[in-house]
């Protein structure tokens, strides 16, 4: 059986099962087993030998059962790099990709990108913001807490394969690896940005999310509490006992909570705080200087 054939097949298997974008999915799976690119696929439409077929039916069978396939590979693509993700680490969305270039564009806007920064990520989980961070930032030192050690070993694996050496993963819950940071002068005092994707669905909305979601994913990584806020009203106060004079706290939130976030960083005291949308219009990112 040639490639293309087995798109097609695979294709409709998936849709079947109530996959979106079953085709898609199916051109992933393919070329994927086959080791090569999607457009390559299409313009050899190679054999596929008996090992292969097999190879590939067993994930279409995974993802016709509602695996993520992002578990199914190994990885997702995030900010051009390549992020082994699997049970236990949350998968990085292209939404997030957004929190990295607003982190950026302030960055640039006051000429600081080649300057020497301290850069934390809250809640770094497979290490895909912290690690798209430090490869914008190579003169920086970026860090990144979790208190999953699974996702910090999916972090520290992330790092190493893709050649980024200027981050360190430490573990512990938000800010905690740096109360007692006068004791190990090699941990920055004051960091210049804190980024942050935490948990923020509601949990009733977990319950109603798609299975893909609900079933496979880490809860603690995505159950933001009974309005989605718990770790905002955690980090927003806690960022003031860890930014420098003038460093920006920027934050993903989820739909219909970039007001009540900015409303909490004014009550927390911090200065300038703007919202932008992503790609479908949501308002995504929060930004706040102090």
């Amino acid at each position: 059986m040639r490639a293309l054939e087995k798109v097609r097949l695979a294709g409709g298997e998936l849709g079947r099962a109530g996959i979106d974008n079953p085709f898609k999915e199916a051109e992933h799976i393919v070329a994927a087993c086959l080791g090569v690119e999607r457009v390559t696929m299409y313009r050899d439409d190679p054999e596929i030998d008996d090992a292969i077929l097999s190879r590939i039916d067993g994930f279409v069978r995974r993802r016709a059962a509602r695996e993520p396939i992002q578990y199914i590979l190994g990885y997702a693509e995030f900010c051009g790099l390549r992020i082994k993700v699997g049970p236990g680490v949350l998968i990085p969305r292209p939404e997030t990709e957004m929190l990295v270039e607003v982190a950026l564009s302030v960055l640039d806007e006051r000429g600081m990108r080649k300057a020497p920064l301290d850069i934390l990520d809250l809640c770094t989980g497979s290490g895909c913001i912290a690690l798209a961070l430090a490869r914008a930032c190579p003169g920086s030192r970026v860090y990144g807490t979790d208190v999953s050690d699974a996702a910090l070993r999916y972090a520290e694996h992330n790092a190493r394969v893709n050649g980024i050496q200027n981050v360190t993963f430490l573990a512990g819950s938000l800010f905690e690896p740096f109360e007692h940071r006068s004791a190990e002068p090699s941990v920055p005092g004051f960091f210049d940005i804190i980024v942050s994707n935490p948990p923020y669905l509601r949990t009733s909305d977990l319950e109603k999310a798609q299975p893909e979601v609900r079933a496979w994913e880490p809860r603690d990584a995505l159950d933001g509490g009974a309005d989605g806020l718990d770790c905002f009203r955690t980090i927003i106060p806690g960022a003031r006992n860890y930014l420098s004079r003038g460093g920006f706290l920027i934050l993903e939130v989820g739909v219909n909570q970039a007001e009540a976030v900015t409303a909490l960083a004014r009550g927390a005291g911090f200065g300038t705080c703007e919202i932008r949308r992503d790609y479908a219009g949501v308002e995504r990112i929060v930004t706040v200087s102090w």
